[in-house]
């Protein structure tokens, strides 16, 4: 069954190419570039099930999904609203919720909401910039840190004008979207692989996160950020092929 790697925001496909190359040679897989992302056309709307959709046409009939930071939300849709497309997930740095959020149903996992507006602001008038700043955020609280900001920094998206809007709207997907109602029914084998020393999405987010998923189970790498695959491909490469045999 094809192993489909979902990136995440502001980058390309490419980032998943260490990890593809160390990969064993019996899983078969496809890294389509997410909606504005690459070649890919922008979804119609910031709306996660848009981004989702979007991807449907080019995801193979039955497929295990590896998702990573915006992929895991999109992975996330994708196995409650197309079970039938999606046998099991593995979620790289994920959430089902990336901004803090106060009210009836606190969040304290997350990043804070005024940090979060001012980076989309910033985006809108210094994407470059701003692009090279989430890459610092992703980096931090890894061992490998330059190693994996070195990674990000070949991979970025382009940002040019006609770009931006698109990249934009994942912005809004990344801040709008909280998925924890949801989560029971989710019912796929899921397997979350998360960096101890995350700086983006903290370890207790993917510890509450595997509680909550009916089926799920946690593997933490230390001294690692958001992301592991990055840092440490070869360990990521076996956790994956593990769950593919499960």
């Amino acid at each position: 069954m094809p192993l489909v790697l979902l990136h995440g925001w502001g980058l390309t496909p490419s980032v998943w190419s260490g990890l593809r190359e160390v990969l064993p040679s019996r899983v078969v897989t496809l890294a389509p570039a997410l909606p504005g992302h690459g070649d890919a056309l922008p979804a119609p709307s910031a709306d996660l099930a848009a981004w989702s959709d979007a991807l449907l046409p080019v995801l193979p009939e039955r497929a295990v999904l590896c998702g990573w930071s915006l992929g895991g939300l999109i992975a996330l849709d994708l196995a409650r609203r197309h079970p039938e497309r999606v046998a099991r997930l593995i979620l790289i740095g994920a959430t089902p919720c990336f901004v803090a959020r106060e009210g009836e149903t606190p969040w304290p996992h997350g990043l804070d909401a005024a940090t979060v507006t001012a980076f989309n602001a910033n985006f809108a008038t210094d994407p470059a910039g701003t692009q090279k700043k989430f890459i610092a955020l992703q980096s931090l609280g890894d061992a490998n840190r330059r190693t994996v900001a070195a990674s990000l920094a070949a991979a970025l998206a382009d940002a040019g004008p006609d770009r931006v809007p698109g990249l934009s709207s994942g912005l809004e997907v990344l801040a709008g979207t909280d998925l924890r109602a949801t989560l029971a029914e989710i019912r796929q084998p899921t397997h979350l692989i998360h960096g101890t020393g995350d700086a983006l999405m903290p370890l207790a987010a993917a510890e509450w996160f595997a509680q909550k998923l009916p089926n799920a189970r946690l593997t933490r790498f230390d001294d690692c950020g958001h992301a592991p695959f990055l840092s440490r491909p070869r360990e990521c490469a076996a956790r994956i092929a593990e769950s593919l045999d499960d």
